[in-house]
C-alpha cells in the first residue's frame, strides 16, 4: 500500500456489509481508483469463522446476485484488503482505528445494536450498556470509546463515524447515543474531541441480503471455478444515499452510483416505512402460518394484501408530499420480496422486532391519529408481532427468535399474564405516547382477535424451485 491509501474501517462482519458497502468500494477499484481500501472487524467473536475464512482468501470473496427473473451474476469482491483479527480486548481494532490512514469508521450492528428507547435516547439500563459503562466493550459505544481514546492520544486526526444500519436518522441518533454514553462514563475529554473532530452523516442503505446458505458455494464454484469459503448473495437491486458530510475525506462514491445529498430524510422515511416495515409484516405473518421464506409469504394473497393495505392506506398519506413516487416504490418493493431465488428466511427478517416496532411502525400509527384517521391497516403489524411473541413464549416458533434488546425472562413472564395484550399495548418502549391511548389499546385488541383464527391456519406455499 502506498502512503496515499486511505482506510475505511468497518465494524460488523455480516453479509450486508459485504454485499453493499464493500461492493461499492470494489467498483471504485474496478474503475482504477485505488485510494480507499476496507479493513474489516467485528466487536464480538461470533464472526471469527467468517473472518478466518476471509483471511485465508486475502479478503476476497464472491458476491452472487439474482434478479426476480432468476438471472444470476457472480463477481469477486476485492475491496477488503485487511481482516482485523478479533481479540477480547479489541486491540487490533483499536490499533487500526487509531491509525492516521483510517479516515472513515463505518458500522453495521443492526437496529438493536444502538440500544435506543422509544424516544431515540440511549437506554442506560440495558445490561450490555451497563457493562460498557463499567469499562467493557460489548457494544458499538464501548468499542468506539476504546478506538477513539487511542486515536485522540496518538494524533487526534478527525474521522467520520458512519452508520450503515436501517435506523431512521441513523447518523444523528447514533451520535446522540454515543455522546450520552460518553457523558455517563465521565469521558469529558473524549466527549469534547468527538464533538469537534468527528462527523456522523445520515445514510439510507438498501439491498436484500439473506444469510448465506450451503447452496451458494457450489454455484460459485461451478460458475467461476473458485472454491469460495465465504461467498455471499443478494438481490440485484442496490441503493445507497448518504448525507455529504465527511470530515476527513471520502471515496468518490458518486462515481459508482451512490447518491450524495443534503438530506436523506425523504429516502429513509420511504425505505423504512414501506420496505422495512412491510418486510417485518410479511415475516411475522408468514411464520404464523407455517411458512419459511419471504417469497412464499409475499406470494400468499392475504399476507401480500396486509402489506399493500398498510402502505396504501396509512403510509402513503403520512409521507405525502414526497419527491419519490410512493405507489411505484411500494410495487417495486413487493416485487423484490416475491423473488423466489433470494430465499430470504422469515427468521432473519422477523428478528429484532422489539426495535422494529418503535422504529419502523409506531411513527405511522401516531401520524394517523394526529390527522384524525384510525390506523386499522397499520395496527395489523403490531398485532401480528404480538401473536408471534405469544408463539415464542409457548416455544412453538419453528426457529430461534433473535432480538438484540430481548430480556427473555421478563418478556415471557409478561406474556403469560391474563392481561398480556393490555400490557403489550401499554408498553411505552414500543408505542411511545400511544401506550396511554385507550383508542389504540382497543384497536389493537380488535385486530389481534380478528387475526387469531387466521394465524392458526397453515397456508399453502408456492412450489419450491
Amino acid at each position: 500500500m502506498t502512503s496515499e491509501t486511505h482506510i475505511w474501517m468497518h465494524i460488523g462482519a455480516g453479509s450486508f456489509h459485504r454485499a453493499h458497502q464493500a461492493w461499492y468500494l470494489h467498483r471504485l477499484l474496478q474503475q482504477g481508483d485505488n485510494r480507499w481500501h476496507i479493513a474489516l472487524s467485528n466487536i464480538r467473536d461470533d464472526a471469527n469463522p467468517l473472518l478466518s475464512a476471509l483471511a485465508s482468501q486475502r479478503g476476497e470473496y464472491t458476491l452472487e446476485t439474482v434478479t426476480p427473473e432468476g438471472v444470476r451474476e457472480y463477481e469477486k469482491i476485492t475491496s477488503i484488503k485487511k481482516i482485523i483479527p478479533w481479540d477480547k480486548e479489541l486491540a487490533a481494532m483499536v490499533a487500526q482505528g487509531a491509525d492516521s490512514a483510517t479516515r472513515v469508521i463505518a458500522f453495521t450492528v443492526t437496529e438493536g445494536g444502538y440500544y435506543l428507547d422509544t424516544q431515540h435516547q440511549l437506554d442506560p439500563r440495558h445490561p450490555d450498556i451497563q457493562a460498557d459503562l463499567a469499562g467493557d466493550a460489548r457494544t458499538l459505544y464501548g468499542a468506539l470509546t476504546r478506538v477513539l481514546q487511542a486515536r485522540m492520544a496518538a494524533h487526534g486526526n478527525p474521522v467520520t463515524l458512519l452508520s450503515c444500519d436501517n435506523l431512521r436518522h441513523n447518523g444523528e441518533r447514533f451520535r446522540r447515543g454515543f455522546l450520552t454514553f460518553l457523558k455517563l462514563r465521565g469521558e469529558s475529554a473524549l466527549l469534547n474531541w468527538v464533538e469537534s473532530q468527528t462527523r456522523s452523516p445520515n445514510t439510507m442503505v438498501d439491498r436484500i441480503t439473506p444469510r448465506p446458505t450451503a447452496d451458494i458455494a457450489p454455484r460459485v464454484k461451478a460458475a467461476s471455478g473458485f472454491d469460495d469459503k465465504a461467498p455471499v448473495m443478494g438481490e440485484a437491486f442496490i441503493q445507497w444515499v448518504i448525507e455529504d458530510d465527511f470530515i476527513a475525506g471520502r471515496p468518490a462514491l458518486e462515481n459508482v452510483g451512490v447518491e450524495l445529498v443534503d438530506s436523506v430524510l425523504p429516502f429513509e422515511e420511504a425505505k423504512i416505512r414501506i420496505l422495512n416495515a412491510s418486510h417485518s409484516c410479511i415475516a411475522w405473518a408468514g411464520t404464523l402460518v407455517g411458512q419459511s421464506y419471504i417469497h412464499q409469504s409475499t406470494q400468499t394473497a392475504e399476507i401480500r394484501e396486509m402489506a399493500w393495505e398498510y402502505v396504501t392506506q396509512d403510509v402513503i398519506p403520512s409521507l405525502t408530499p414526497s419527491p419519490l413516487e410512493l405507489e411505484a416504490y411500494r410495487d417495486v418493493v413487493l416485487s423484490r420480496f416475491s423473488n423466489p431465488y433470494i430465499r430470504d428466511t422469515n427468521q432473519r427478517v422477523a428478528a429484532d422486532g422489539l426495535s422494529k416496532i418503535p422504529g419502523f411502525i409506531t411513527p405511522t400509527l401516531m401520524e394517523c391519529y394526529q390527522r384524525g384517521a384510525t390506523p386499522r391497516a397499520t395496527a395489523v403489524l403490531p398485532a401480528l408481532f404480538y401473536l408471534f411473541l405469544q408463539r415464542w413464549q409457548q416455544d412453538s416458533l419453528p426457529y430461534e427468535y433473535q432480538d438484540g434488546v430481548l430480556d427473555a425472562a421478563a418478556l415471557r413472564a409478561q406474556l403469560r399474564q391474563p392481561d398480556a395484550l393490555q400490557r403489550y399495548a401499554a408498553d411505552q418502549a414500543l408505542f411511545g405516547e400511544l401506550a396511554h391511548s385507550q383508542a389504540f389499546a382497543t384497536l389493537l385488541q380488535e385486530t389481534v382477535e380478528s387475526l387469531s383464527s387466521w394465524a392458526r391456519q397453515p397456508q399453502p406455499v408456492a412450489e419450491e424451485e
